[in-house]
């Protein structure tokens, strides 16, 4: 399975962006896809997760509101929307798949996209 982040940039606070995560490979098979940020000097953290149906979502309390996941398995591809984005969201987002139920730990998932640059400016 091959992971394709894209969507980040550079955004006012306040702004809003969509990241997309693009799923190739073995697409047939039935993963739960999250979404980590990792800001400089920071651990990486978990941000959102999705069931492979797409039913069952989890946003990390302190992003909830503002931050919404969701898939679409036709086309093999996960969102981020990121709303209201804050200084304090600037960070490489990564997403990343696993088989079985999603997760919020990080390491549970078998694989990994190259991340995708978020910069909100003041």
């Amino acid at each position: 399975v091959q992971l394709q982040a894209s969507g980040g940039g550079l955004v006012q606070a306040g702004g809003s962006l969509r990241l997309s995560c693009a799923v190739s490979g073995r697409t047939s098979s039935n993963y739960a896809m999250g979404w980590f940020r990792q800001a400089p000097g920071k651990e990486r953290e978990f941000v959102a997760s999705i069931s492979w149906s797409g039913d069952s979502t989890y946003v990390v309390d302190s992003l909830k509101g503002r931050f919404t996941i969701s898939r679409d398995n036709a086309k093999n591809t996960v969102y981020l929307q990121m709303n209201s984005l804050k200084p304090e969201d600037t960070a490489v987002y990564y997403c990343a798949a696993k088989y079985g139920r999603r997760s919020m730990r990080v390491g549970e998932y078998d694989y990994w996209g190259q991340g995708t640059q978020v910069t909100v400016s003041s």
